[in-house]
C-alpha cells in the first residue's frame, strides 16, 4: 500500500494541513472536508480543503518522519517552497529516509 505525506489548503481559513496517511488520499480529504474526524480536529472548521502537495513516501514511518519535519518548519513561506522548489523537496524527502 502507499504512503503519502500531504498537505492541504483552505481558501477560506487561507491555511495548511499537514498529514500522513497510507490508505485513499482522496477518501482521506473526503474525510477532512466532511468533519469525519471530529468536531475539536483542525480540519473540522471548515470543509473546503483541497490537496496542495502529495509527497510519495518509502512506507508510512516515512510519512511520519516527513510530516513532522515539515510541521516543525512552522512556516508558510516553506510549505510554498516546496512546491516551487524540486531540490527543497528532494532534500526534505531524502532527510526523513531511514539509514
Amino acid at each position: 500500500m502507499s504512503s503519502f505525506t500531504y498537505i492541504l489548503h483552505s481558501k477560506a481559513l487561507n491555511k495548511f494541513y499537514i498529514g500522513a496517511c497510507h490508505e485513499d488520499l482522496e477518501q482521506r480529504i473526503e474525510n477532512h472536508n466532511a468533519g469525519t474526524y471530529g468536531t475539536k480536529s483542525f480540519t473540522s472548521i471548515t470543509q473546503d480543503w483541497i490537496l496542495f502537495l502529495k509527497i510519495d513516501c518509502d512506507d508510512y514511518a516515512h510519512a511520519i518522519r516527513l510530516e513532522r519535519k515539515i510541521k516543525s518548519m512552522k512556516s508558510s513561506v516553506y510549505i510554498w517552497n516546496l512546491t516551487k522548489y524540486a531540490e527543497l523537496r528532494d532534500k526534505i524527502y531524502n532527510e526523513t529516509r531511514s539509514t
